[in-house]
């Protein structure tokens, strides 16, 4: 991967040579991301998405697909990758082309006031205006720390889920206390045959609900609760899959507890970096861009934050807030496009305009 550049000012056509030409950048496939692309498109804007995962969705569908989410507008209850699916379908109408398993890594800004971005692929963008929609950053999940578990990733030992049916009827071992631990210990623990949580002290950093729940299914029998840590695994021969007995556990008193199961279940949070965006002259605040609140706009004319990856007195980060953001954000992007053209606000209700863009029939 070739170092990030900054955004020092540098010639614009002949730099920009054999690029993709497009008005906007979306750094991001989340939901944040995609809505910009339905708001960006109810203005007239055309956007290329970049995301470093091989599929739209962020953490919704990388971490957590099947958890409810329950403060989205007009949906009491909504799955994660079910929000992901309707975004898509809302987006539709706009054409936004994708550009999946590849990372923004050089963003330079050019004379002609675009910008040159490239990809860890070597895909290069010459776009008008970028939208940095990218979460929480380039993030990895922080692993078990024992060894032999590397070789067993994704078959024995699994940093993220993606269905409970692919668990049901297994024997299960979850470690960690947060919430995206305690959320699966709950939805797994009737369908699997058997589970054990295993955390290192006796605080969780999930929701109090959660953790009375998990303790209510210990008391019934449902579910064992271990305090400790990861020891090592149990395996014979060279640790093929098929020589996977289980996980060793050293107990907070010291003993070694053998815990046979069929699958070991680590969530233990994510190692959250901003990765290349670090580097490209953006004012930077604890982790987070700092952006305006009138239009999200950076510290770099022309580059807007939305969503998780940005900061400002007040923040909350909420889907609910990310959309609002994105909405604000395309305006201003549209003023940027447009310095001289006033962007009339329309309502999808009533505007002739926005039905023609949404494929509305007459």
């Amino acid at each position: 991967m070739s170092a990030p550049s900054s955004t020092s000012p540098s010639p614009g056509a002949a730099a920009a040579e054999g690029a993709i030409q497009t008005d906007v950048v979306i750094i991001g496939a989340g939901p944040c991301g995609l809505f910009q692309i339905f708001e960006l498109g109810l203005l007239g804007i055309h956007a290329h998405v970049v995301d470093s995962l091989k599929h739209p969705g962020g953490q919704c569908s990388e971490l957590y697909p099947d958890k409810p989410i329950y403060d989205i507008p007009a949906l009491p209850m909504c799955g994660a990758q079910e929000l992901i699916d309707r975004l898509l379908q809302q987006a539709k109408p706009f054409n936004a082309q994708f550009h999946l398993g590849e990372e923004v890594t050089e963003l330079q800004a050019l004379e002609d006031g675009a910008f040159l971005l490239r990809t860890s692929l070597g895909t290069r963008f010459h776009a008008r205006a970028v939208v940095i929609a990218a979460g929480l950053g380039s993030f990895q999940p922080r692993r078990l720390g024992v060894e032999g578990a590397e070789a067993l990733e994704g078959r024995r030992i699994h940093y993220k889920i993606k269905s409970a049916a692919d668990f049901a009827a297994q024997r299960l071992v979850i470690f960690g206390g947060g919430d995206s631990a305690l959320d699966w210990t709950l939805e797994l623990a009737g369908k699997a045959r058997s589970l054990t949580l295993v955390h290192r002290r006796p605080e969780f950093r999930a929701a109090p609900a959660s953790v009375a729940k998990m303790r209510d299914l210990v008391s019934g029998g449902s579910m064992r609760y271990v305090e400790g840590v990861a020891h090592s695994l149990m395996t014979e021969g060279d640790a093929h899959d098929a020589s996977f007995r289980g996980v060793r556990v050293k107990r907070t008193d010291g003993r070694i507890e053998e815990l046979e199961c069929d699958h070991v279940l680590t969530f233990f949070g994510l190692h959250p970096k901003l990765g290349p965006i670090a580097e490209w002259g953006l004012k930077i605040d604890k982790r987070a861009i700092v952006v305006d609140t009138e239009k999200f706009q950076t510290n770099i004319p022309g580059v807007f934050a939305v969503g998780d990856i940005n900061t400002y007195p007040g923040k909350k980060k909420l889907i609910l807030s990310g959309f609002h953001e994105a909405a604000l954000a395309a305006f201003g992007i549209a003023a940027h496009l447009n310095p001289t053209k006033k962007v009339p606000l329309q309502y999808t209700t009533t505007s002739p305009i926005m039905h023609k863009r949404l494929g509305v029939p007459d």
